[in-house]
């Protein structure tokens, strides 16, 4: 088997949560293969485009050299926050017709309703997170501005105060849609969820801060028979700690993996809990 991870917004394969699964995939005898989204782990240089939560075409992209060019058999996918929603978009946009070689995927904690999910964003107790994002967001457009000067305009960074505002002016005017919220729309794997055909496992956590599940949304994934959908009490965004008994207390990188073998293994699905 031979684990793609692909990581949240502004992350990259260096991020912790990717080495942590990569880590345990190693051990339980997987290849590990942890995903740069463009521009992210210092290769703005490598193109001029701007990565967002739509492109899951990349991590398509990835898979199918993956089994093009090096042979590979068995594929599974683990991605967080913005990764899971790609992964997730990308297996509903392939429904049925997946390559058969992608046996499962996992995703921890997935924005896969956005335009809620960056409005919770903007509420003022999750305001450090947003800042946080906002100004990882705001340099990297001044790297690309000075790598693509022809490209991008920094003056649209001005008055920017909410991921919301980031996606108006950057996102949607740099990747072609209309506004944030035309975005936000054809982005969402919410759209797809319920087309998925690969055994996939979604952990979310109730009180993740800023991550919000419609209740539409939490109707297909539990209605489709190929996701397994759990709903943790405590888990906040993409952490998951538990005691560290005999593990490092990483539960969901540690669940993530045994849902890939139980699937490798030929073991059902049918984990359901909300």
């Amino acid at each position: 088997m031979t684990l793609v991870i692909v990581h949240g917004l502004e992350g990259s394969s260096e991020s912790q949560y990717v080495i942590g699964t990569g880590s345990k995939a190693w051990l339980a005898g997987m290849n590990v293969v942890r995903m740069n989204m463009r521009n992210c782990g210092d290769t703005e240089h490598l193109g001029p485009t701007l990565y967002n939560s739509s492109m899951s075409g990349d991590v398509g992209a990835v898979a199918k050299t993956l089994i093009a060019e090096d042979g590979l058999q068995k594929l599974a996918f683990v991605g967080y926050s913005m990764g899971g929603n790609l992964v997730l978009k990308l297996l509903g946009e392939w429904g049925r017709n997946a390559p058969p070689e992608v046996k499962a995927a996992v995703g921890v904690s997935p924005a896969i309703d956005l335009a809620p999910s960056a409005d919770a964003l903007h509420n003022r107790a999750n305001r450090v997170y947003e800042w946080k994002f906002l100004r990882g967001l705001r340099r990297r457009i001044l790297r690309k501005a000075a790598l693509f000067p022809d490209r991008y305009d920094v003056r649209h960074l001005r008055g920017m105060r909410s991921l919301r505002d980031f996606d108006d002016q950057i996102t949607a005017r740099y990747s072609g849609f209309r506004d944030a919220q035309d975005y936000y729309l054809r982005a969402a794997a919410a759209r797809v969820v319920a087309h998925i055909a690969v055994p996939t496992l979604v952990l979310h956590a109730l009180d993740d801060p800023f991550i919000r599940l419609l209740p539409e949304t939490r109707e297909k994934l539990l209605h489709n028979p190929h996701v397994s959908f759990i709903a943790t009490t405590h888990g906040g965004h993409c952490a998951f700690l538990a005691a560290a008994n005999g593990y490092d207390g990483r539960w969901a990188e540690r669940q993530a993996i045994a849902f890939i073998q139980r699937i490798e293994a030929g073991e059902p699905v049918g984990l359901r809990s909300n």
